[in-house]
C-alpha cells in the first residue's frame, strides 16, 4: 500500500427534493383542495475518523464526492424522503482544511469523531403548505433548495508519543527497527526514507509509539529535498528524539542544520521536548566518541547520549528517558486541559 497523507477532494451535499403541485380529486368531494407535499432534505456530507486506516491513497483515485439528493413531494400529502448521507471515513489523525490549506475545518483525534462538512438543502415546499382561508387553491409549490459544495484538503498527522528527527541516514530507520516490530527500509548504501513510519516500542511492560520521518536537510523548509511537508507528522508528539551520526566529521553541525529547520517550520516543534542522542558509535574508537560527543553537547547545551542502534548499545537507557519525556507532557497537557475546563489542577489540589 502507497503512504498518501495529502489530498484535496471535492464535496457536494444533496440538492433538496422539490414539493408537489397536486389537487385531491376523489368521487363526491366537490372541494378535494391542495394536497401537494413537501420536498425531502438532501443528504450531508459527513466525515468521520475510523480504525484500520492509516494512509488517504484512497483519495487519489476518487476525488469528487455527492450525497444523495432528496426526494420530491407527492399528491395527498405525501413528502419526500430525505436523501441518504454520505459518509466519507478518514485515518485518525486527519486535518480537515479548506482551500486555502490554512482554515481549518476539523481535526479528527478520535476513533468515532464526526464532523458535517456540507449541509443538505431543504426541501421545497409543496402547494399545500400555502393554503389559506383566502387561497384555497395555491398552485405554487417550491424547489428544493440547493446542496453546498466545497474544495478541501485532507492532511494526516500521524498519532505518535514521540518523533524521530535528523539528517538523512543518521540511523533513524535502524533505530525504529531495533526498538520496535516496524521494519522499514535499511541498506548498506546512502538513501532516506520516503514515507514516514510507525513503531510500537515495548518498554518496562509498557508501551508507546514512535514515528520515523524522512531525514531533513539544509534548507528544508524552502522545499529542498523533500522539504518539510512530513514535520506535520510529528506535530502531535509529545517529544522528539533528534538522532545525529557519530560518524561524520561535524556532529555539532549536523544537529544545528535540522534544529534551524525546526525552528523555521514553527513554535509548535521548536518547543516540544528534545533528547540528542550520537547514533552509530559502534564504529568509533574511545577516543573519537569523547570528541564527538564533546562537540554535540556543544552544539545542544546538555549531554546527549550515545548510542548504536545497530548494536543496541545505550539503546535501553534512551527509551527510558523518553518515556519520561513523554509522561511529562501527557500530565502538562492534562493540567491545561483542566485549566480550560476551570477544574483545578490535581497538583494543587489538599
Amino acid at each position: 500500500m502507497k503512504f498518501l497523507d495529502e489530498a484535496k477532494i471535492f464535496l457536494k451535499s444533496g440538492d433538496g427534493g422539490p414539493g408537489a403541485c397536486s389537487f385531491r380529486r376523489e368521487k363526491f368531494i366537490e372541494y378535494g383542495g391542495p394536497d401537494g407535499g413537501n420536498g425531502g432534505r438532501g443528504g450531508h456530507v459527513v466525515v468521520e475518523a475510523v480504525e484500520g486506516l492509516n494512509t488517504l491513497i484512497d483519495f487519489r483515485y476518487r476525488q469528487h464526492f455527492k450525497a444523495q439528493t432528496g426526494g420530491s413531494g407527492a399528491g395527498r400529502d405525501r413528502s419526500g424522503g430525505a436523501g441518504e448521507d454520505l459518509v466519507i471515513r478518514v485515518p485518525v489523525g486527519t486535518v480537515v482544511l479548506a482551500e486555502d490549506k490554512e482554515t481549518a475545518l476539523a481535526d479528527l483525534t478520535e476513533v468515532g469523531q464526526r464532523i458535517v462538512l456540507a449541509r443538505g438543502g431543504d426541501g421545497g415546499f409543496g402547494n399545500a403548505h400555502y393554503k389559506t382561508s383566502t387561497n384555497r387553491a395555491p398552485r405554487r409549490a417550491d424547489p428544493g433548495w440547493p446542496g453546498e459544495e466545497l474544495w478541501v484538503w485532507l492532511r494526516l498527522k500521524l498519532i505518535a508519543d514521540a518523533g524521530l528527527v535528523g539528517l538523512p541516514n543518521a540511523g533513524k530507520s535502524t533505530f525504529l527497527a531495533a526498538v520496535s516490530r516496524a521494519r522499514p527500509k535499511i541498506a548498506d548504501y546512502p538513501f532516506t526514507t520516503l514515507h514516514p513510519n510507525l513503531g510500537v516500542v515495548g518498554l518496562d511492560e509498557r508501551e508507546f509509539v514512535i514515528a520515523d520521518i524522512p531525514g531533513l536537510i539544509e534548507g528544508a523548509h524552502e522545499g529542498a529535498g523533500l522539504g518539510d511537508r512530513f514535520l506535520g507528522h510529528v506535530e502531535r508528539c509529545g517529544a522528539l528524539l533528534h538522532l545525529v551520526d557519530g560518524t561524520q566529521e561535524d556532529p555539532g553541525a549536523a544537529y544545528r542544520t535540522v534544529r534551524h529547520e525546526l525552528e523555521a517550520y514553527g513554535a509548535v516543534l521548536a518547543g516540544k521536548t528534545e533528547l540528542v542522542a550520537l547514533n552509530k558509535i559502534d564504529a568509533l574508537d574511545e577516543a573519537e566518541q569523547a570528541e564527538r560527543l564533546a562537540a554535540l553537547q556543544a552544539a545542544c547545551g546538555r549531554r546527549p547520549f550515545a548510542i548504536s542502534g545497530a548494536t543496541g548499545q545505550g539503546v535501553r537507557e534512551l527509551l527510558r528517558a523518553l518515556w519520561q519525556a513523554i509522561q511529562a507532557d501527557r500530565e502538562a497537557e492534562t493540567e491545561a486541559e483542566e485549566r480550560r475546563a476551570g477544574i483545578e489542577p490535581a497538583a494543587w489540589r489538599p
